[in-house]
């Protein structure tokens, strides 16, 4: 198991509320994990309460009312308004508190607040560095890959999930910002010591190209933030003419849909790339015109490709762009909208969901594979590739 801090799943992890991240408050700009842009957009107030959506404002005033009366009573807000979610039986339902929703805001325009280590549990259950990011407090502190984590601010971690072990190196229960401090007890080899770092706002590597052996071009896309779509399209257009593409979005758990649109439509020539509802108003999503639409293309899969990563599946499959390999999805096609409650936080509720071009819903379903790979998926992907075409 490994994880790393730019998207790391919060506290409500338990709950499945992290896993939608949020519509955000950039949603001029685009629509977050699970949710799509709504053109009389202007902020996160309008968003909730779109023309002919009265459904969606009344189940968001109701979450509201809650917050407010909560409130009023010198109670919290955030409790009432999460129990208003659970008994609306929403599963996607979430609410998050401003410090959580400013995480994911930063997370979706690629940044985070962290140390800027990966780490992952051993079979002993022992946390153990993976990766250090260069220029990181983490790096700054002489943390290097291998190393053993011990505690972070006093606490053991060694048995506890990753998911977890991040969380406490972000400061998810205090809201921590950049700049705040946190201690993590360490060990390599037979030394023990313990270092305090200053937490730091931080850029993710959301893209990596790699090139395999016969000019194959495997381009990893661990979420789809911001640029995410015009990186996928210049990966594509460096690849060698003629070679065969292999699109990893193991472990993607989405992030803006526009961004997933745009990588769409590197290697699509215009046309649909989903659809979906907004409390019963159906709307599309189109590629540009002008993709590689001869390039040989695999698309790499397994549980953890959620909500616009299977959107980006779905169009390559439907369409007959890509091969899929991998394991199936882990099927989040649910479309959240938020509002924000009187304490500050904000509550999301689910208005719609969305289908691929050939009109197959992904909540609940996922995505099958045409190629079901668990072990060396990576392998099979490129044995695939090579039997659809030159790849030289």
């Amino acid at each position: 198991m490994s994880g790393r801090d730019p998207f790391c799943q919060s506290r409500r992890f338990g709950r499945g509320a992290a896993l939608t991240l949020v519509f955000a408050s950039v949603l001029a700009a685009g629509a977050a994990t699970g949710s799509f842009p709504d053109p009389d957009s202007k902020g996160a107030e309008s968003a909730a309460r779109p023309t002919g959506s009265a459904d969606t404002a009344g189940r968001h005033e109701d979450v509201a009312r809650a917050a407010a009366e909560a409130m009023a009573a010198g109670k919290s807000p955030m409790e009432a308004a999460e129990r208003a979610v659970s008994r609306s039986g929403d599963r996607w339902g979430a609410v998050y508190s401003q410090g959580e929703y400013q995480e994911f805001e930063e997370a979706l325009d690629g940044q985070y607040t962290g140390v800027g280590l990966w780490a992952r549990r051993e079979r002993d259950g022992r946390i153990e560095v993976t990766k250090v990011a260069a220029g990181s407090p983490a790096s700054s502190a002489g943390i290097t890959k291998g190393d053993r984590l011990r505690s972070v601010d006093g606490e053991k971690v060694d048995g506890r999930p990753v998911t977890e072990v991040v969380s406490l190196l972000r400061g998810d229960a205090t809201d921590a910002a950049a700049g705040t401090e946190v201690t993590l007890g360490l060990e390599r080899g037979t030394h023990t010591w313990s270092r305090t770092l200053r937490r730091a706002t931080l850029s993710t590597d959301s893209v990596t190209v790699q090139k395999a052996v016969g000019g194959v071009t495997v381009i990893t896309v661990a979420a789809f933030t911001k640029g995410v779509g015009d990186d996928v399209q210049a990966a594509v257009r460096q690849a060698p003419a003629g070679a065969g593409v292999i699109l990893d979005l193991r472990g993607n758990s989405g992030g803006l849909v526009t961004e997933a649109v745009t990588a769409a439509s590197a290697f699509l020539d215009g046309g649909l790339v989903a659809t979906y509802d907004v409390d019963g108003a159906q709307r599309a999503l189109h590629a540009d015109p002008g993709g590689d639409t001869t390039r040989p293309l695999v698309a790499l899969v397994d549980g953890g490709t959620m909500s616009a990563a299977e959107l980006l599946t779905g169009a390559l499959k439907d369409r007959g762009r890509a091969v899929v390999v991998g394991s199936r999805t882990f099927g989040k096609g649910s479309v959240q909208m938020p509002s924000r409650l009187p304490d500050g936080s904000v509550a999301e509720l689910t208005v719609g969901h969305y289908r691929t071009p050939s009109g197959r819903g992904v909540d609940g379903t996922g995505i099958t594979p045409d190629v079901e790979a668990d072990g060396a998926a990576l392998a099979r992907a490129r044995t695939v590739l090579s039997g659809l075409g030159d790849t030289t």
